[in-house]
């Protein structure tokens, strides 16, 4: 690990959190390998549970998604000896995302309780939760239904969000977020996938490449991104830098992604690296609470430790990536 990511997440630690955002710092200790810390975020999550199932609920109880981002983190907290009892949450969540969830005609889960919107942060959020439930059928289902919903054909962009009543998008803008959900959200529905869903891992990794592929497009010579791609009138931020290296750093290490994109991952790396201040907080990026600012949030800290540790997996493969 980088010797800043240490005031990475306790900054992260630090920052007052949403359910998404519980579940994002879950993933970045995760992955990090910090299982006590996140276990115990885990139990917080549980501690925050509604009786239909959503953990970490604080605040407004219209999400749908969101809380389905704290579930691989609960999963693998449930198997810890003295967490056991965690499974119940699990199952109740699982229940949740699969029966009881407000969602389309054809099943596309809506991303808030309160209306018929698609949004892309769903595609981190839900498929990746089900894939580490084990329901990848379902877990594909979702993530190409929203996928197509919001993909704009003629960019390879992802509009944010789509109003399935009006038949439009109510929010058409290319947010640089947004399509770092995505790729992050892809990128683990990749390496979790079986040996039997190998047509689908092969669509995936395409989907992933091309969307990497028009994302890079519209990044500035600095390795940042503008807070809506193509509107440079609008603030320049760090975080999507951290999400495209991270899918780059996954895809190199789960053998799906070419390794000469190192260099381009490298780049983002120390672009971000340089960007942190003495506290190890990243800015500017999309800021906490409403996110139509440039700021702080969660969501960049721990963007920070999982790119860190996707990266530390790609250098220590990166001896046996052979293309």
């Amino acid at each position: 690990m980088h010797p800043i990511a240490d005031k990475a997440k306790l900054a992260m630690l630090c920052m007052q959190r949403f359910s998404w955002e519980q579940g994002t710092a879950m993933q970045a200790l995760l992955e990090c390998g910090d299982l006590e810390a996140m276990a115990m975020m885990a139990e917080e999550a549980a501690y925050r549970s509604l009786e239909d199932g959503r953990v970490a609920m604080m605040g407004s109880e219209t999400a749908v998604n969101d809380p389905c981002a704290c579930g691989e983190g609960m999963i693998v907290a449930s198997a810890m000896p003295g967490h056991e009892h965690l499974k119940t949450n699990v199952e109740k969540l699982l229940s949740w995302s699969l029966e009881l969830a407000p969602r389309s005609e054809k099943g596309i889960l809506f991303h808030l309780g309160d209306g018929v919107q698609f949004w892309n942060d769903s595609l981190y959020m839900l498929p990746p939760f089900l894939c580490a439930a084990g329901k990848y059928d379902e877990a594909l289902h979702q993530l190409y239904g929203l996928f197509d919903a919001l993909r704009d054909p003629e960019t390879g962009l992802l509009r944010h969000i789509w109003d399935e009543g009006r038949q439009e998008f109510a929010d058409g803008a290319f947010w640089g977020s947004g399509n770092g959900w995505a790729l992050a959200g892809i990128a683990r529905v990749i390496a979790m996938l079986p040996p039997e869903k190998e047509s689908d891992r092969q669509k995936l990794i395409s989907m992933n490449k091309a969307l990497l592929a028009d994302v890079i497009r519209w990044q500035n010579e600095d390795g940042s991104y503008h807070d809506i791609m193509d509107k440079p009138e609008s603030f320049k931020e760090w975080n999507l830098s951290q999400m495209v290296a991270y899918a780059m750093y996954r895809g190199m290490a789960d053998g799906w992604l070419e390794k000469d994109w190192l260099p381009k991952a490298e780049f983002l790396f120390n672009s971000v690296v340089n960007a942190m201040d003495d506290h190890g907080r990243i800015s500017p990026v999309c800021g906490a609470p409403f996110f139509n600012k440039p700021g702080y949030s969660v969501e960049a800290q721990a963007f920070f430790l999982l790119m860190d540790a996707a990266r530390d997996k790609c250098l220590a493969k990166s001896s046996s990536i052979i293309y």
